[in-house]
């Protein structure tokens, strides 16, 4: 796991290069491709940033198909829960995002180098902040981040909180990161703000983006 550097401080949920570890940090284990993930059970842990609560789970209620709309300031991104392959997941994000966890909240992360993904979900804008809970992954067998996927960002396994990221280019993961969603619209926004680069603040080709992606509001529309 690559630790935060500089102004955005060393924390838990966050994507790490291709590199595992810098500044001493050990890289933490991964589960084996292929092995059952835990059932899902949404348990506390900290941080709690802006809690909204914990979720319920009801598998019926989960697998509903819906799409999630970001409206930015630097435009509307639209992406497709894959309720199917990861309920947690999608029941999760559509928890906070009816809550309105996200709303004024900023996209804190852009990798251009090796990476490329941007990444948004902490209400503190540090990469620190987390919902008070935490959950396992899911859908990670044989999964793959092209251009267009969404994916949870984590500390290691079973570790999922809020922050996400958005794949803008197609990127070279371990299967480590839960992909729950599929950009159906504004794949071209999120290229343009990689096109405005970033300020390197975490490494080279890795820091706060350019253009600020200040997310206005979340808008959940059900299948």
């Amino acid at each position: 796991m690559l630790p935060r550097q500089g102004a955005l401080v060393a924390a838990a949920l966050l994507l790490p290069l291709a590199t595992a570890t810098q500044a001493g940090a050990a890289a933490p284990a991964r589960p084996t491709a292929g092995a059952p993930a835990p059932a899902c059970a949404y348990t506390p842990a900290v941080p709690a940033d802006n809690f909204k609560g914990i979720p319920d789970f009801d598998p019926v209620k989960a697998a509903r198909p819906y799409s999630a709309t970001l409206r930015t300031g630097q435009g509307a991104i639209t992406f497709k829960a894959l309720t199917d392959k990861a309920p947690c997941t999608t029941n999760s994000f559509r928890f906070l995002a009816e809550k309105r966890y996200f709303n004024g909240t900023h996209c804190h992360r852009l990798t251009t180098a090796r990476l490329y993904v941007l990444q948004c979900g902490d209400p503190t804008g540090t990469g620190s902040g987390g919902p008070g809970y935490s959950f396992p992954d899911e859908n990670l067998t044989g999964a793959t981040y092209p251009a267009g996927t969404v994916a949870m960002a984590n500390a290691g396994p079973n570790t999922n909180g809020s922050q996400f990221f958005f794949v803008w280019k197609d990127t070279k993961l371990s299967p480590a990161y839960t992909p729950f969603g599929t950009v159906t619209a504004g794949l071209d926004v999120l290229q343009k703000i990689a096109a405005g680069g970033e300020d390197d603040q975490n490494g080279p080709g890795d820091g706060y983006p350019t253009l600020p992606v200040n997310i206005k509001r979340v808008q959940i529309k059900s299948k």
